[in-house]
């Protein structure tokens, strides 16, 4: 069996892909450099971003299965860069809280010259803003798990913040599980989606 690698290091990529139930895997972090762009389709962005972090540890071990994935937030066409500082995310957090954002997060899965991607959406809708959403995101300021994401993290302490969401919980926290599990399936990988509750209110995509 070929040998697993997540070209990641993130906690919760990693605690995900753990959970599905793949066996032993290494996590690496891939050396590709992300760039956003506002004037391209955001799916088609996130694709390539994946793809290239894929690319770039795959060509480092021919042999293994490697597995990537990138998340990017959008607020109309408007893809959100991280926040520098404390100024930028508090402004990231009012934009969010005006009206309904994207989650887009890609997967890519390569081993040799097979390579598949793909990517699933999630819509997010904040809470309205107000003085308790006002303290409330105070508090998830203070706390810094802003730091090193694009805008927020609804699993680590954003949660009260935001209404609801439409689409899958896993997308928003940062690996696509049910996606993967389909994608593991054509490298003849068996893998279980996670299944949890999320912390806010979760509903069927709208079609």
């Amino acid at each position: 069996m070929s040998e697993i690698i997540l070209a990641s290091q993130s906690p919760r990529r990693k605690n995900l892909l753990e959970r599905m139930n793949i066996g032993p895997f290494k996590a690496i972090t891939s050396g590709f450099v992300e760039v956003l762009d506002d004037d391209r389709d955001v799916k088609e962005v996130a694709r390539e971003l994946a793809l290239g972090k894929a690319l770039e540890v795959a060509n480092r071990f021919p042999e293994a299965v490697v597995i990537a994935s990138d998340t990017i937030v959008t607020i109309g066409k408007r893809q959100l860069e991280k926040a520098k500082d404390i100024a930028e995310a508090r402004q990231m957090l009012v934009d969010l809280s005006e009206g309904p954002s994207s989650v887009i997060t890609s997967v890519a899965v390569v081993r040799g010259d097979k390579q598949l991607v793909d990517e699933d959406v999630t819509q997010v809708y904040f809470k309205a803003d107000s003085p308790e959403i006002q303290t409330k995101r105070e508090i998830y300021l203070a706390s810094g798990d802003w730091k090193d994401k694009s805008g927020y993290g609804i699993q680590s302490g954003a949660a009260p913040l935001i209404d609801h969401i439409e689409g899958d919980y896993d997308t928003v926290v940062g690996l696509p599980t049910k996606l993967l599990a389909q994608m593991l399936g054509e490298f003849s990988i068996h893998a279980t989606p996670v299944t949890e509750e999320a912390p806010v209110p979760q509903k069927a995509k709208s079609h």
